[in-house]
């Protein structure tokens, strides 16, 4: 048992952000009684699972795990094998998700390829050794065409999203980054300070309503830069602000080394368990001022 003082080592996990063709973001609501992220709007995702995953494949984490809660399935069909139909997959997510079957076993038996090599990293980010239950998540993003949300197709994702009969989620949705913070602050939804981090960058990103090969090669070329693999570890300054708020404090703030007057922080409360951003502050440029790291920092 973890001692009351020894932070509980931080599990395995991935999550995956996916954007379709038309500046929205892939989001599932999470159930109330989750044990982890009750209530919140997260992109899908979980823990790394060694009876699923192949060793240390974070990407086949995020994949796998995309299709258990959404019925996305981002795989190549590189047979003359019809594709499953919908209900071979409803069946496959199922039985996955109870481990009666792998995730690599179905992929083998209908001649699917998980396309891994379109998944680009997107920021690590570790829990606070202050919370029970922590998490190493893996984060990544990928895009695929508006098309394929909407009709059959040879490859990539076949079918509409759908929850996965709330065993985990309750609702699947496709949003603008932009139009799930204005929902955020209107309070019909709940963003973890993750979420909320990724979806502001990409708010400024993603305008208009079609995603134009310009914003995707800013997506790209972001992931390709020291922010794809950039390790955060969020910590709470020792006093809560003048409004009584927690002021969770990333690599970069001027607290933890930066410049003076660098801010790279969130003001947060707890609702319920949950931690859920108030505000972010960030006046950094993610392309190029995040500080140097040398190796992933402390747990």
């Amino acid at each position: 048992m973890t001692s009351k003082h020894q932070p509980s080592p931080p599990r395995l996990s991935a999550s995956l952000i996916v954007i379709d063709g038309k500046n929205r973001v892939l989001m599932v609501e999470r159930n109330p009684n989750s044990r982890s992220f009750a209530g919140a709007y997260v992109f899908p995702g979980g823990n790394y699972d060694p009876q699923q995953d192949a060793p240390s494949n974070m990407r086949l984490t995020a994949i796998r795990e995309t299709f258990e809660e959404s019925g996305v399935l981002l795989v190549t069909n590189t047979s003359s094998l019809p594709s499953p139909t919908q209900a071979a997959l409803e069946a496959a997510r199922e039985s996955i998700h109870a481990q009666r079957k792998t995730f690599t076993s179905f992929l083998a038996d209908n001649k699917l390829t998980p396309n891994v090599d379109s998944l680009l990293p997107f920021t690590q980010w570790i829990t606070p050794p202050t919370i029970p239950r922590r998490f190493h998540t893996h984060f990544f993003v990928t895009f695929i065409p508006a098309s394929s949300i909407d009709l059959p197709a040879d490859h990539g994702l076949r079918h509409l999203p759908t929850p996965d009969g709330g065993i985990e989620v309750i609702s699947v949705r496709f949003l603008k980054p932009q139009d799930a913070i204005s929902e955020f602050k209107a309070e019909k939804i709940a963003l973890m300070p993750p979420q909320f981090y990724l979806l502001s960058t990409l708010a400024s990103i993603l305008q208009g309503d079609g995603t134009t090969v310009e914003q995707m090669n800013t997506i790209r070329r972001l992931a390709c830069s020291s922010f794809g693999g950039y390790v955060i570890n969020p910590r709470p300054l020792p006093e809560k602000d003048e409004e009584g708020l927690t002021v969770l404090t990333y690599e970069g703030d001027e607290s933890r080394g930066g410049k003076p007057g660098a801010r790279h922080r969130a003001r947060v409360r707890s609702r319920k368990g949950v931690m859920h951003v108030v505000q972010l502050e960030r006046n950094i440029d993610v392309f190029a001022d995040l500080p140097a790291q040398l190796g992933i920092s402390k747990l």
